[in-house]
């Protein structure tokens, strides 16, 4: 038992030094026009200062209710290296445009240029709203 409770604790402990976020999904960029969005049809107001938003797919939509959610995401593998170090911050402005959806996440092509060193590149991504 003792064996067993240090194995966890040490378990624990690379996890959280890891700095694992949340969820893990596929991100790639959709190119404009942004607008009308399914959150807020016409109204600009709805894009944060900074270009950094997302248009979600059906599995995080929640039936609208995604709307204005923000996540903290990161790249964190794909084909080439894509990665950049760092998070970003992103909004759900939008429900991604086609069916099926290519994506998780569909970044703005400013917040994926954020976190990935190739624009045209299907990433994989942690967040966490």
């Amino acid at each position: 038992m003792r064996s067993f409770m240090l194995i966890l604790t040490i378990l624990c402990s690379c996890y959280a030094f890891l700095g694992v976020l949340g969820d893990v999904g596929t991100a790639t960029s959709y190119d404009p026009p942004y607008l009308p969005t399914k959150c807020k049809g016409y109204d600009q107001t709805q894009f944060p200062e900074g270009g950094f938003f997302v248009a979600a797919s059906e599995g995080l939509w929640d039936n609208g209710a995604a709307c204005g959610r923000r996540y903290r995401m990161r790249c964190i593998s794909g084909q080439r290296r894509p990665c950049k170090d760092g998070f970003i911050a992103v909004n759900v402005v939008d429900l991604c445009r086609t069916s099926p959806c290519p994506a998780t996440l569909l970044l703005s092509n400013k917040a994926f240029n954020a976190i990935s060193k190739y624009p045209n590149a299907k990433i994989n991504v942690e967040y966490a709203q």
